[in-house]
């Protein structure tokens, strides 16, 4: 299985420090993130040009932030930058996201990533004179545009979702899904696996379309219940938030959600992390010994061929997230060392 690695180091500079570490492990790929305070395709430009082998990807890079064209011509930088190895990963964000934090229009957002999506691809293949674009969200007339050939012409885009509509919308035109970090494989095998196999028919797509690149937590420590605790901190701070209980739902554990909800005005990630049963999070996370992870990572073979390892942050001490850091990238450099031999 290739692997990939969600970049979590904190600053821009160290992300780019930890992604040619990770090229250097023998990660097939690595991932920047948005949030309120980085930039994804800022990250992903950094790295495509201080790293030479490894894949490049946003996982994810928000879409309604950013006008399409520049969101375009971004990605069509980064890609030139990356002599063809970048992997855009677009994600709409939730509703409060888009209008408290960024102050932008919602909308509809599939109607709308929808449209984003054939349009960013039009953009791709245009070299001009001229670009022009006559859609529901968006009008654009370019008559000067121009754009100098790059390593590819039809970049594949990504889609993230998490509950139903989206997960379908991403199998009728995305070239793939990327999961969230609450995703349990049961979701993935009973919902997520299902909604892209009939989309993609119903979209006259093949059937391998719209593989699920999924986020994995990741908390290794030689002491597993240090391991567990730690996926839990995150798993529950995940959960604070409403969106994501359909997951909680499937299995049985809405109370879960409606408590990690509560304990989000006091920020108490260890009541958080103590409300998260055993059970879910074999279901979510990585949460173990070293010697344990291949046998846990081997657990999602049948749901992806490069899951994105999410190493835990929230509310773990900087020493633990650096140990569990370490330990991931031993365990990929002897994972790249025996296929070699």
């Amino acid at each position: 299985m290739k692997t990939g690695l969600l970049l979590t180091a904190g600053s821009a500079s160290d992300n780019v420090a930890l992604a040619k570490k990770a090229e250097s492990a023998g990660f097939n790929s690595v991932w920047t993130v948005d949030f309120q305070s980085s930039n994804a395709l800022v990250q992903a430009a950094a790295i495509a040009v201080a790293t030479s082998q490894i894949e490049v990807g946003t996982g994810i890079a928000n879409t309604f932030t950013r006008s399409p064209t520049v969101l375009g011509s971004g990605l069509l930088d980064i890609d030139e930058l990356s002599g063809g190895r970048f992997r855009p990963g677009l994600g709409t964000g939730l509703q409060r996201m888009n209008e408290e934090w960024y102050g932008v229009e919602f909308g509809k957002p599939v109607t709308r990533a929808r449209e984003l999506f054939g349009l960013l691809r039009e953009l791709f293949a245009t070299r001009g004179p001229g670009f022009n674009w006559a859609g529901d969200s968006w009008q654009l007339k370019m008559p000067a545009y121009l754009r100098a050939p790059g390593p590819r012409s039809d970049i594949p885009l990504l889609l993230a979702g998490v509950n139903r509509g989206m997960i379908s919308a991403a199998g009728e035109f995305a070239d793939g899904l990327v999961g969230h970090p609450v995703h349990s494989r049961r979701w993935h095998r009973e919902v997520s696996l299902p909604l892209l196999q009939q989309a993609q028919e119903q979209a006259g797509r093949n059937i391998d379309s719209c593989p699920i690149f999924p986020h994995i937590i990741v908390a290794l420590n030689n002491d597993a219940d240090l391991a567990r605790f730690d996926a839990k901190c995150q798993i529950g701070f995940s959960f604070s938030v409403e969106h994501y209980h359909s997951i909680l739902a499937l299995h049985g554990m809405e109370e879960v959600g409606v408590a990690c909800r509560k304990l989000l005005a006091s920020y108490d990630f260890k009541a958080m992390a103590e409300v998260v049963p055993d059970e879910l999070v074999d279901e979510i996370a990585i949460a173990c010994t070293p010697d344990e992870f291949g046998d846990r990572l081997s657990q999602w073979h049948d749901i992806t061929p490069e899951p994105m390892l999410f190493p835990a942050s929230i509310a773990v001490p900087a020493e633990r997230r650096a140990e569990s850091l370490q330990h991931l990238l031993r365990l990929q450099s002897s994972l790249g060392s025996a296929r070699a031999s």
